[in-house]
């Protein structure tokens, strides 16, 4: 890792941080120990041996300095096969489906199960942006990871915005968390990458967010913003990955474009379909930014557009979501008529606050 990261920086493609670099070392100690313990051979597992811990990394600081970027050359570049990289609130929802899985089997406490089949065939687990909002995380986390890192042998490598004793701040009942907080301070080595320097909105260069009106000039300025955030060649625009969002209860919704935390939705796709908050929030959750094309001046006639629209930024603004639009007007002008108007000025207030550089430079998932 630390050899990739270097060229990228020789080659001008990354600014020398020492923030950065004193992290990509750390990450690197991980992946040589990490290749020294390797699965042991048939007559190390007759004796009991198995593979031997290695202690993993919380990489946390503000956004845009870098954690996803070393998160992606760590990731690239170990090389072991028993390696997953997964988003922290998918990884959640995953847990929850095998949680449910394993009652329905009438085991008393699911957690031990849980771990095992998670561990099957992952030897270094990696997050990117752990943040935790909610109760029913909250008390699984502490005996899960207890789990997989002291009974399965897992290395965790994980980013946050937040150090660990800022997790679940304020959130209820977080006496139940404290032993979570605790585990990553003893199981994980804690590194700040806290610069003074916000990469991501600099790479942005004061592109503005919201676009009008819809047509050439405004696809051309949403799509300049996703190649800036994603580092994707724009001469191979073809072949940008998509995904499928897993809504739970066994829905999903297609990301037409999803790289690097930033997906790409038609106004269309989001509002023009019937959705509720819990798929908005999965959204808002998974990516840290979202680019919507096609937003159109509504009408009385498109009162429930308007509603979706209204629940899409909630979740959005909730989670501070970086939003980028191609709209036919701005949002004063948006839905200036028709049933709920009074209401969507709040959601008007939030669009403006939303360009704001404040709003730009918060943590994604931050209350």
């Amino acid at each position: 890792m630390l050899v990739r990261y270097e060229a990228l920086v020789a080659a001008g493609e990354l600014r020398p941080d020492p923030d950065q670099r004193a992290a990509a070392e750390r990450l690197q100690r991980v992946q040589d120990e990490l290749v020294a313990a390797r699965e042991p051979g048939a007559l190390a597992r007759l004796f009991g041996k198995g593979p031997q811990r290695v202690r993993g990394v919380y990489l946390w600081g503000g956004v845009g300095r870098g954690k996803s970027m070393l998160m992606d050359l760590f990731v690239a570049t170990l090389p072991i096969r028993r390696k997953r990289r997964v988003h922290f609130h998918a990884f959640m929802l995953e847990v929850d489906r095998l949680i449910r899985e394993e009652r329905a089997k009438e085991k008393r406490d699911p957690i031990a199960p849980v771990a095992a089949r998670i561990a099957e065939d992952v030897r270094c687990l990696a997050f990117d942006e752990m943040v935790v909002k909610n109760t029913a995380d909250a008390m699984i986390m502490s005996r899960l990871f207890t789990a997989l890192i002291c009974e399965e042998d897992m290395t965790v490598v994980t980013t946050s915005n937040r150090p660990p004793s800022d997790l679940y701040k304020d959130g209820l009942n977080r006496s139940l968390f404290l032993p979570f907080i605790e585990l990553v301070e003893v199981e994980l080595d804690v590194a700040a990458l806290n610069g003074p320097t916000d990469y991501r909105l600099e790479r942005l260069g004061g592109l503005a967010t919201w676009h009008t009106p819809i047509g050439d000039a405004a696809t051309a300025q949403v799509r300049e913003a996703f190649f800036r955030l994603t580092d994707y060649p724009p001469e191979d625009a073809a072949h940008v990955p998509s995904a499928d969002l897993d809504l739970g209860g066994g829905r999903t919704l297609h990301v037409p474009k999803s790289l690097k935390g930033v997906a790409v939705f038609s106004f269309k796709r989001l509002c023009g379909e019937p959705r509720g908050a819990a798929d908005y929030l999965a959204v808002a959750r998974a990516y840290h930014t979202v680019i919507v094309v096609g937003i159109p001046a509504m009408g009385p006639e498109m009162r429930n557009e308007a509603v979706r629209f209204v629940t899409l930024i909630d979740a959005l603004y909730e989670n501070k979501v970086k939003l980028f639009a191609s709209a036919e007007a701005g949002p004063d002008n948006l839905y200036p008529a028709g049933d709920g108007t009074f209401e969507f000025q709040r959601t008007v207030s939030r669009l403006k606050e939303m360009q704001s550089a404040e709003y730009m430079a918060e943590g994604h998932g931050e209350a």
